[in-house]
């Protein structure tokens, strides 16, 4: 499980048969510090995360898995769930979008 935020949303006109009505999101990941890290990446939500919101995603066979009504979908990571609270230091990853270095 990995730590990002959601940053954009994707239109896409055509889809896999199995991913029709699940939402896709552009994702930057983050470190411990919630310092961005790496590219960013597209994943589908398993909820209702938008633009702005901190969340946790997995990657792998694990995101294929964990659409809902779907067996198995060729996915490279999913949305899970929301962090409603990540604290280091005096930081709160949550409300501080960008935390200082």
């Amino acid at each position: 499980m990995y730590l990002g935020r959601v940053i954009g949303r994707v239109v896409a006109s055509q889809r896999y048969e199995g991913l029709d009505g699940v939402p896709l999101q552009i994702v930057q990941p983050l470190d411990e510090r919630g310092a961005s890290m790496g590219g960013s990446l597209i994943a589908c939500s398993a909820i209702s995360s938008g633009p702005g919101d901190l969340i946790h995603y997995v990657d792998g066979r694990e995101a294929a898995l964990a659409l809902p009504d779907e067996t198995f979908v060729p996915v490279d990571a999913t949305i899970m769930g929301f962090v409603e609270q990540a604290v280091v230091g005096e930081t709160d990853l949550a409300k501080d979008p960008e935390p200082s270095r």
